[in-house]
């Protein structure tokens, strides 16, 4: 497989993160000083708290989604090792930000941390469990599974607008989607869900599974493989 990763884009996004989590701890700080040293200057200690507890939030955004390790792509590349060379994988350097395109076809990924159970019922996603990490995490809503569905669609809807403008001739191509759950301790219960949720070893499975079945014209995997974008700081490397 054929890997393309925007690496200047994690470092700068990993970067945010590191400076922005130091910067809400020194802010912090400052309001628990004024807090007990000034009680008189409540109002600067209490925007203080706010400013940094804001800054916290979007450092560990950045930090979850960029400094953590192993990162998303990470995890991908190395999940779907193995399934041949004329599959390409694309990490921030698409209109999504994980994109596989092979003869399996042509893949919008969302990756989630998540453990827990899992559920889609009655138009919801439901998480329970997971732990005490990840029940932390969904105190200050950065690990919240959110709506996949929406989210792909979106992603879909940017991967097709694109398509239209440099591609029009594939405008129509199927789009597929998939949000992999990585953690081991998942248990998914979303059989009636509107996109395919599943752990990375099955969906290695469905790509090789679509590859001999029913592969995308070798012809349509070169135009797309050719086309698409890949900044000048990707670095490309093949796994088998």
């Amino acid at each position: 497989m054929k890997i393309s990763t925007n690496s200047k884009l994690i470092k700068r996004n990993a970067r945010i993160g590191q400076i922005t989590s130091i910067t809400a701890l020194v802010i912090l700080g400052i309001g628990m000083y004024i807090t007990f040293q000034m009680p008189e200057k409540f109002s600067y200690s209490l925007l203080a708290l706010i400013v940094g507890f804001f800054l916290s939030q979007i450092g560990m955004y950045y930090g979850n989604r960029w400094g953590r390790r192993p990162r998303p792509d990470e995890i991908l590349d190395k999940s779907l090792k193995g399934i041949g060379r004329d599959h390409t994988i694309y990490h921030y350097s698409t209109p999504t930000p994980h994109l596989l395109v092979g003869p399996s076809g042509v893949w919008v990924l969302l990756h989630f941390y998540q453990g827990g159970r899992i559920s889609f019922d009655n138009k919801k996603w439901r998480q329970k469990g997971g732990g005490f990490v990840q029940g932390y995490l969904k105190i200050f809503g950065q690990e919240n599974i959110g709506k996949p569905d929406v989210e792909a669609k979106n992603e879909v809807n940017a991967l097709r607008k694109y398509l239209k403008k440099e591609l029009p001739d594939l405008t129509d191509i199927e789009i597929s989607t998939a949000a992999i759950f990585s953690n081991p301790s998942v248990t998914l219960e979303t059989g009636n869900a509107p996109i395919t949720a599943i752990s990375p070893k099955d969906f290695k499975d469905i790509v090789k599974k679509k590859s001999k079945e029913s592969p995308l014209p070798e012809s349509i995997i070169k135009i797309l493989q050719d086309s698409l974008p890949a900044p000048d700081s990707n670095k490309k490397k093949k796994q088998d």
